[in-house]
């Protein structure tokens, strides 16, 4: 029961620093933080867009219009360059923003003295001299001196690669001995302690390890290694093929700077460079809806997994309960209190004992749950009498191990020589200190089997009194009495029995690990909606079986009661094993392993300790489980909106390259040059990274069962839908031009009307393209409020700029259009509407089940 201790939990040793004191050394020394986590500034950003392969290609042709002696043409050309740089800049830069706040939300907290008063702040505003509060559980945030420590180990393995904790004291007189010291980035793995401030940032420990690993880079995620892979693929197979056409078109026209043009040009219709730009922002975008939503996504990797989990391993306490105990039974041999049957009177004289000692095996400032409940319910029914003792003294206590589920507090009365002992904890441990015989021993259980099926959590209540003047060592050496029993019941949130179906008809396993009683587990599965059939597996039993057997018995287990946090780890790894995708939740020192070996593990941010959010991937702001299955939602929205992204990509692709290719292979003028295909990049990269992003989940997308854990963002079905979009258009388009150049008037240039016709329905048809892939549901889907705004200005832009384009004849001539009469126009609507329906045809056929490309 580890706890975050206010400052009145320690002895007094004065205030901190003031407010004023603090504001001023953080401007002279700068933030607590290490220069590894600080962020791109905007003219390192500048540089890394401004180097992309598409944007030299286009510096390149620029180049080549100079000699070609067209300045018009370059200068417009490069003016393009800076319109689509400025937009990827826009983009990478909004993500960027969007990773900044993520950056803040997880700056691991303080508890810090300002001035007489406690109170937390993020570490990164801690300076020399402040006075900081630790407890287990804690992350060190910066390095200290302590002068004051009580029972204090903390885990230096970040630093010195030694697992054991290390022991600390407060040494104030000898300030130099490292036992006297914590450095920043160790963990506190039990006891409390006080320390002032003596390093913070790079001044400490970490932060000269932290030097070394500033240029460093993060280790990239499964798909951006994927999109990466793919992205250097068709780049290497489009300079080869841009290099055979440049050398095609100069040998059979004799025109090698034309040819080398045409090479440039469909270099850059080949190249997907906005791939890596959609999916940082993606990613990037998903973790910032994600903490709108309470959900701290720590680890980026974590949102691409979220799609593919199959199984959700829960706490109960917190998780699937409003994490609000009261105390609803006391019992004893002699007589029975209930809440609800009792309520308003008295507590018998009989449980006084009971209770009186249950207040005194609880921390006085409780932050447990339940040791809240049993203060609360000491101050309601026991108010008035003698048996709260706000003037003993508290000697010693005997904290609750893996050995032992009980815990002792020695006190010392003002009048009396002999110490008392109160302990509480599971009744089984409770009615081993007792020592009892076999056959109250039996009575006390079904007494616990019959309040656990009422969905209680029972603590058994013992006393004893100590004469002695040294206390023993173990909780076993006193004579303790058994007194009775308390039931506490936490109520299921009113939202967990919908999250649960909810989970249910995503074919997502819904699984408890809890240390509490069986019967308290079964009972608050039943209510929450869990699968109660067949027994839990205890942890007594777990400890028995073999690997094979647990794997044989997981496939019908849905409740785990009275596991211990290494049976956690062991049980995440079973199901791992098993092929499933395991989130799991935690909140203890205890569960950080078994946070590591889970796919995801969840922390829960408002009662988890530090190390929990620290290993964890994502944290629930406030440990809600429908915020949960929430950031499954959005896992699987994040990777179907970016398959749709790069279907259209790959559509929108295809009649761009193939524009490029057959008319110069048929011995055709070139339709498409570097202008256009800027122009089409305008439409691409924002339709990609904000249509799409924006794009809510699909109606049915959770109720179908999980993604497998290895597909890969780049399949077959993927690429099928993708190319029959695009060769449709086209082959569509092929005609249109084709048609044009031979039905024109001779009195106008058929190239430049053939060109301006199908470039004006290519455009057309692209955001035909983007409305198609919005959803792939068989009927149209009309999107959200978000998504639709930001549709209809991608086609008011889209319409402006062609407008522009067509009607203001210096742009017209660098774009080498003609006009087109008002019969042209209403064709070009016609072939985009053609194009349309062709998209939504092969959406309906490709969804047919079977089809080659009807994987979602």
């Amino acid at each position: 029961m580890s706890e975050a201790p206010p400052a009145s939990a320690f002895r007094p040793l004065g205030g901190g620093l003031s407010e004023d004191e603090a504001a001023l050394r953080l401007r002279r020394d700068g933030p607590n933080e290490l220069p590894v986590s600080r962020p791109r500034g905007l003219l390192r950003l500048a540089l890394e867009v401004a180097s992309e392969p598409m944007f030299l290609l286009l510096v390149a042709c620029g180049v080549i219009y100079m000699v070609l002696g067209d300045p018009q043409e370059a200068l417009m050309l490069l003016g393009f360059v800076f319109v689509v740089m400025g937009i990827s800049f826009f983009q990478q830069r909004r993500s960027e923003r969007a990773l900044d706040a993520l950056r803040d939300l997880s700056s691991p907290q303080a508890l810090v003295l300002r001035g007489p008063t406690a109170r937390r702040i993020a570490a990164r505003e801690l300076v020399v001299g402040d006075v900081v509060l630790l407890a287990e559980g804690d992350r060190v945030p910066a390095d200290m001196d302590l002068v004051e420590a009580s029972n204090l180990a903390v885990d230096e393995s970040l630093l010195t690669g030694e697992s054991m904790p290390v022991a600390k004291e407060a040494a104030a007189s000898h300030p130099a001995i490292d036992t006297a010291k914590v450095f920043s980035g160790t963990l506190v793995t039990s006891g409390t302690g006080r320390g002032c401030v003596i390093a913070t940032g790079e001044h400490s420990a970490l932060g000269r390890i932290g030097k070394s690993l500033a240029g460093i880079a993060a280790d990239s995620t499964p798909i951006q290694q994927e999109t990466r892979r793919v992205v250097k693929q068709v780049a290497a197979v489009g300079l080869a093929l841009a290099g055979v056409l440049a050398v095609a078109y100069g040998i059979t026209r004799g025109d090698w700077l034309h040819g080398v043009l045409a090479g440039l040009t469909l270099a850059m219709a080949i190249l997907p460079e906005e791939l890596p730009v959609v999916l940082t922002l993606f990613l990037g975008l998903g973790a910032w809806r994600l903490a709108r939503e309470k959900v701290l996504a720590r680890s980026i990797p974590a949102i691409e997994r979220l799609g593919a989990t199959t199984v959700l391993c829960v706490d109960k306490t917190g998780t699937l309960t409003a994490n609000r105990m009261t105390v609803r039974r006391v019992w004893s041999e002699e007589a029975v209190y209930d809440r609800l049957s009792s309520a308003g009177q008295v507590l018998q004289e009989e449980l006084h004992g009971v209770l009186e000692y249950a207040v005194l095996a609880s921390h006085r400032r409780a932050f447990d749950p339940m040791e809240s409940a049993i203060a609360f319910a000491g101050q309601q029914l026991l108010a008035g009498t003698e048996h709260l003792h706000a003037d003993w003294t508290l000697v010693d206590d005997y904290p609750l191990s893996p050995e032992m589920l009980a815990m002792s507090r020695v006190w010392q009365s003002p009048d009396q020589r002999e110490r008392l002992i109160a302990a509480k904890g599971a009744p089984e441990a409770i009615v081993d200190l007792c020592h009892m015989d076999a056959d109250r021993a039996a009575m006390v259980a079904a007494q616990v089997r019959a309040m656990a099926q009422d969905g209680l959590r029972v603590l058994g209540v013992a006393q004893a009194t100590f004469g002695a003047a040294a206390l023993p060592e173990l909780q076993h050496d006193f004579e303790f009495r058994f007194l009775g029993l308390v039931g506490l019941e936490d109520p299921v949130r009113p939202d967990v029995p919908q999250a649960i179906a909810e989970c249910r008809k995503a074919g997502i396993r819904v699984v408890m690990m809890t240390g509490d009683h069986s019967a308290t587990a079964v009972s608050v599965a039943r209510q929450a909606g869990l699968t109660t059939d067949g027994p839990p597996i205890t942890g007594a039993e777990l400890a028995t079986l073999s690997d094979e057997a647990l794997q044989a018995r997981l496939a019908e287990a849905h409740i785990f009661s009275r596991v211990q946090p290494d049976q956690k780890l062991r049980l995440v790894r079973a199901f791992v094993a098993r092929g499933d995708v395991v989130a799991m939740t935690g909140d203890g020192v205890n569960d950080a392993p078994a946070l590591k070996a889970a796919d995801i593990g969840v922390a829960m941010g408002a009662r988890g300790t530090e190390v929990a959010r620290e290993a964890a991937a994502l944290v629930l702001m406030n440990d809600d489980f429908a915020s949960l299955v929430t950031a499954v939602r959005y896992g699987r929205r994040v990777f179907a909106n970016l398959r749709k992204a790069i279907v259209f990509v790959v559509a929108a692709h295809v009649p761009i390259v193939g524009l490029s290719i057959v008319p110069v292979l048929l011995g055709w003028p070139m339709l498409l040059m570097p202008v256009h295909i800027l122009f089409l990049q305008l439409i691409i990269d924002p339709a990609c990274s904000v249509v799409f992003e924006a794009q809510p989940l699909e109606a049915d997308a959770m109720k179908t069962p999980p993604r497998r854990a290895d597909q890969r963002l780049f399949d077959a079905a993927l690429l099928v839908r993708g190319l029959w979009q695009g060769v449709g258009l086209l082959a569509l388009l092929l005609a249109v031009y084709a048609g044009a150049r031979l039905q024109a008037p001779p009195s106008v240039d058929g190239d430049e009307v053939a060109r301006t016709l199908t470039f004006m329905a290519l455009v057309l048809s692209n955001l035909a393209l983007i409305q198609t892939n919005r959803s792939w549901s068989r009927a149209p889907q009309r999107g959200n409020r978000e998504s639709n705004r930001q549709f209809a200005w991608i086609v008011l832009g889209t319409i402006a700029l062609l407008g522009l384009v067509l009607t203001v004849p210096a742009v017209s001539r660098l774009f080498s259009f003609a006009p087109l009469s008002p019969v042209l126009l209403a064709a070009a609507l016609a072939v985009s509407g053609m194009s349309f329906l062709w998209f939504e045809c092969t959406k309906r056929i490709l969804l047919r089940p079977g089809a080659p490309g009807g994987s979602r």
